[in-house]
């Protein structure tokens, strides 16, 4: 399942260079570096926050042993965190809990370079949560959140690891499938339904699930459809479960990991296809097309279609 990037010497020139730099200026040029994350860290003045934060949290002794890969941000990306959260840097530095879950997220259990990062696929961080790194336009990062942060030096190396430096502070999934879909108002109807089939604490769920959304205007086009009106429909609870349930699968798929051409389970029971230009075929030979895809909760994925999707 694993996809490396074929394109880094055009793609990533900038950043290698940018980290090449790092390398230089922080003692790590040597074919055995003799430093380690922490001390990479406390060399390089544009991480001077970071290091604040990893003692406030009592990681220090985490990251200075063991193999690890650490997505470092800069002091620039902790300002923006601060006014994002609307928080000062010691209040954020008190709550150790919260810097701990943070800061974890940026730490993978194993040394990854750049020739090694996969794209578009879930990346499963030491503090749990996952988010995903993309190639277009740049080394980008998406968190829990759905921001999106930028890599803007790699390869850094430690003796017990490597650090890519990003531009902001990258933040774990903090609302599950239902809240998510609760907040973007082109689902309203979509949550009206799962509520009437009373589907919601499922959804809330450990999971992880991944969820093919319809949008209002699809819901609206089932309701020509079918013939019917959205009271009725809300009403006939067996058939709302039967449809809500073929648009969810029983796993984490992200758009990079979804099985082209093959028939895909759903927790109803039936599959569909979906095919190269991401379209779906549900089991009455109906078409659907995948709108937008990836947006991250913290139990799984959701996926936005045009139609709703009807099993047989």
């Amino acid at each position: 399942m694993n996809t490396v990037f074929n394109r880094r010497t055009v793609l990533m020139a900038a950043a290698v260079g940018a980290s090449t730099t790092l390398l230089q200026a922080c003692g790590g040029g040597d074919d055995e570096p003799h430093r380690n994350i922490i001390e990479v860290a406390q060399n390089t003045p544009d991480l001077s926050i970071l290091v604040e934060a990893v003692v406030a949290a009592g990681l220090a002794p985490t990251l200075s042993a063991g193999t690890l890969t650490v997505f470092a941000p800069t002091n620039a990306a902790f300002a923006a965190l601060l006014t994002e959260l609307g928080v000062s840097k010691q209040a954020l530095l008190a709550n150790k809990p919260l810097l701990t879950a943070v800061l974890t997220y940026h730490v993978l259990s194993s040394t990854v370079s750049l020739a090694s990062v996969t794209v578009g696929k879930a990346i499963t961080p030491v503090g749990g949560g996952f988010f995903k790194i993309e190639s277009a336009g740049g080394l980008k990062i998406t968190d829990g959140r759905n921001r999106v942060s930028n890599i803007t030096a790699t390869d850094i190396q430690a003796s017990n690891g490597v650090v890519h430096l990003v531009d902001r502070v990258l933040l774990p999934a903090n609302q599950d499938i239902v809240a998510t879909a609760q907040a973007l108002p082109d689902f309203s109807i979509l949550v009206e339904a799962v509520v009437a089939a009373g589907l919601v604490e499922t959804l809330q769920g450990t999971g992880p699930f991944t969820v093919f959304a319809p949008t209002n205007t699809a819901f609206a086009a089932l309701l020509a459809e079918l013939g019917v009106s959205k009271a009725a429909l809300l009403a006939d609870k067996a058939l709302l479960t039967k449809v809500l349930t073929y648009h969810v699968v029983g796993a984490r798929v992200l758009k990079a990991e979804v099985p082209v051409g093959a028939a895909i389970a759903t927790v109803q029971g039936q599959t569909f296809m979906v095919d190269t230009s991401l379209k779906i075929t549900d089991q009455k030979q109906r078409t659907t097309s995948i709108v937008a895809t990836d947006v991250f909760t913290s139990n799984g994925v959701i996926h936005v279609v045009d139609r709703v999707l009807l099993p047989a």
